[in-house]
Parts: structure tokens; C-alpha cells; sequence
């Protein structure tokens, strides 16, 4: 079963093939993938690594963890699952966002 790695202070220059080399290293690297801000397209300097076994994903991070790779300081580690869109309470998180107020018309002020 693979076993997605979180790979953090990355160069914001790197790459995924530059990704994809160092960590088939460890292993069958099955994806790579690079974070980038939805506005500008930019490396928010972290990614995933999905290595194909988790013995190669505990390979690469004894290998890789606070390692140098291209100047910076990496950080490996399993990643966690991703957070539900509900809060504790079982409401949707956009519920906390504040009302606008409305004119009798309904139609929101300008502020």
C-alpha cells in the first residue's frame, strides 16, 4: 500500500522532477507534487511525495528528514489526512463567516 509523505521548506525554485529524483532514492516514487498558490501560480514551498510501499516512505524520511536538499533544510514527514470543511460543532465552516447587513430590499450595504 503507498504512502503520501509531506515534504516542507522546499526551494521555491524546485521542481517536481527535482522531487520525483531525490526521493526515487528511497524508493518507487508513484507522484510528486508541488503546492502553488491558486493566484499566482508560485511554489508556496511544500509539496507530496507518494512513495509506492510505506517501508520506502520510512526509508525516505530517515533519508531526507533535516536533510539539505538544494540549500534548504527539509522537512519529511507522513502526511496527515486532510481536515473536514465541518467544524467541531458539525456546522459548515463557511457558517462562521459574518452576515452582511441588508437593506429592506434585501440587497447587502456597502461598507
Amino acid at each position: 500500500m503507498s504512502q503520501k509523505l509531506y515534504v516542507g521548506n522546499l526551494d521555491f525554485e524546485t521542481t517536481e522532477e527535482d522531487l520525483q529524483e531525490r526521493f526515487a532514492k528511497a524508493g518507487t516514487v508513484v507522484s510528486a507534487e508541488i503546492i502553488k498558490d491558486r493566484d499566482s501560480g508560485k511554489s508556496r514551498g511544500f509539496g507530496f511525495v507518494e512513495m509506492s510501499s510505506k517501508e520506502e516512505a520510512k526509508k525516505a524520511i530517515e533519508l531526507f528528514h533535516q536533510k539539505e536538499f538544494q540549500s534548504r533544510t527539509l522537512t519529511v514527514e507522513e502526511a496527515k489526512p486532510k481536515k473536514d470543511s465541518e467544524n467541531e460543532n458539525g456546522s459548515d465552516s463557511d457558517s462562521n463567516l459574518e452576515t452582511p447587513d441588508l437593506d429592506e430590499e434585501g440587497i447587502p450595504y456597502m461598507r
